[in-house]
């Protein structure tokens, strides 16, 4: 049993990255960028939540691997949701993720100050640190949208476009941690481990520019208010 479940959990986590980076390079909105984006979806929640259930069942590493395979599977399904057509379930949709963010944080917390309470290093708590800060700004994007409804326009995009691309570079941190047992012994050094991920991250940011937050100039809005005055006056 333990084998047939690891070799679905392999199968899905290759098929993620494939067609994670698949959708990461393909043209933002075409054929190819959807249906992979979807595979993608439907391989890493199935990648994530056997990982989930390998760390409760057979119990390796579980206070680190159950909360980073819920919070692989809230990133994933809370991108997908931001595209999707708005509709009445999916606010209850929302406020649930919400809620398995939050206590992803608090868990990720915990074993955060739980290692350096224990005298280890300071190495061991920084990904349990870095995980608690993703899920605490993911809820607080939750939160947002629970208030005042769905993103529009660039605050659309990053929102989708950075739960995916942090949930691929998850993903692509496990991936590497296998890297010593793939790769010929000249290849094996930090740098070619740290590629794939410092790959999606700079992919990440580069199509996050075009739809970052701008500063509207007072100018501008004067400009435009007068412009509207003037039309309302006509």
């Amino acid at each position: 049993m333990h084998t047939t479940v690891m070799t679905v959990h392999i199968v899905g986590g290759a098929l993620a990255l494939l067609t994670g980076f698949v959708a990461l390079y393909a043209a933002k909105g075409g054929g190819v960028h959807r249906t992979s984006g979807k595979l993608f979806v439907y391989s890493m929640v199935t990648m994530a939540m056997l990982g989930v259930a390998i760390a409760i069942v057979w119990g390796p590493a579980a206070s680190v691997n159950v909360p980073a395979g819920l919070l692989t599977t809230y990133l994933v399904i809370t991108a997908l949701t931001t595209v999707t057509p708005t509709r009445p379930g999916l606010r209850w949709l929302d406020a649930g993720l919400l809620l398995v963010a939050l206590a992803v944080c608090v868990s990720m917390l915990s074993v955060g100050i739980g290692a350096l309470g224990r005298g280890k290093s300071i190495g061991f708590a920084i990904p349990a640190f870095i995980f608690a800060t993703i899920a605490l700004i993911g809820s607080a994007g939750d939160v947002r949208v629970l208030r005042s409804g769905p993103r529009n326009g660039g605050p659309r995009l990053a929102r989708h476009l950075w739960r995916m691309s942090t949930a691929l570079m998850i993903a692509s941190l496990s991936f590497s941690v296998r890297l010593p047992r793939l790769l010929p012994k000249p290849l094996r050094t930090p740098v070619v481990y740290a590629l794939p991920t410092l790959a999606v991250l700079v992919t990440m940011l580069y199509w996050l520019w075009p739809v970052r937050p701008r500063r509207t100039s007072r100018a501008s809005v004067a400009a435009s208010a007068t412009g509207k005055l003037a039309t309302e006056a006509a």
